[in-house]
């Protein structure tokens, strides 16, 4: 397939309604030559790993992957991201939470524990621990699960900087691409998400995010934008 030469300053959404999945691995394809021929390897591993345990996984219209890469090419891109371990788990971030019995060992009593051990294994154990970071419990039946979402975003992410920057990514391409979602989804989503707003507002303006002072303007600048969305979709009159 045939891409533009200006590929790499196309948004990442005109991308993927454009060129779809084919146009975002060649972005980020793009995205790699920033990096060393090893960690190459490595992230061309994960990615492999995310395509195959996601295979079957679809997002409103279009392949689950795509997300996964829109995440990963991000935090290459919009946030200067070299650390090789952050974008492998932003690769592999719902790879525990989706599909804990394709990675665990058959039989294992405790398939999250398992699965986390084999990123271990494969990535290393700052990756592992980086997944397990962005990873949802188990919520008690008996309370608000958005609620309970919104608890463990600000406790797990207030131990692990580099966990912010992954889910910031994840975030903004959940809340402000929440427009491109169909159907009830738009709604639901918008509620579930408008909240965390100011949660990653603080998180991401601690000095210990390792962000850039540049990258943390535009993120919040991303966070006002998904605040937009919000409003329109949840306040405006039908």
């Amino acid at each position: 397939m045939e891409f533009p030469p200006y590929l790499a300053s196309m948004p990442m959404h005109a991308i993927t309604e454009i060129h779809g999945e084919p146009g975002l691995l060649a972005r980020f394809r793009l995205e790699l030559r920033a990096f060393a021929p090893a960690d190459r390897d490595r992230l061309t591993a994960a990615l492999d790993l995310a395509a195959e345990l996601h295979r079957d996984d679809r997002r409103s219209r279009e392949p689950y992957l795509n997300h996964l890469l829109r995440v990963a090419i991000r935090m290459m891109h919009h946030y200067q991201v070299r650390d090789v371990d952050v974008v492998v788990a932003g690769l592999l971030h719902d790879a525990v939470e989706d599909h804990p019995g394709e990675l665990a060992d058959a039989g294992a009593a405790d398939p999250t524990a398992a699965a986390l051990a084999t990123l271990a294994t494969r990535f290393g154990p700052r990756v592992a621990r980086l997944v397990a970071a962005v990873t949802n419990p188990v919520y008690a039946p008996d309370r608000d699960p958005h609620v309970q979402y919104r608890e463990h975003v600000a406790a797990s992410l207030d131990r692990e900087p580099w966990a912010r920057v992954i889910k910031i990514s994840d975030f903004t391409d959940n809340g402000v691409g929440v427009v491109y979602a169909v159907g009830p989804k738009v709604a639901r989503s918008a509620a579930k998400y408008r909240p965390l707003v100011p949660i990653f507002r603080d998180l991401i303006a601690r000095p210990d995010t390792p962000l850039s002072a540049p990258v943390k303007r535009h993120i919040f600048a991303q966070l006002d934008l998904a605040e937009e969305r919000f409003s329109a979709i949840l306040d405006q009159p039908n």
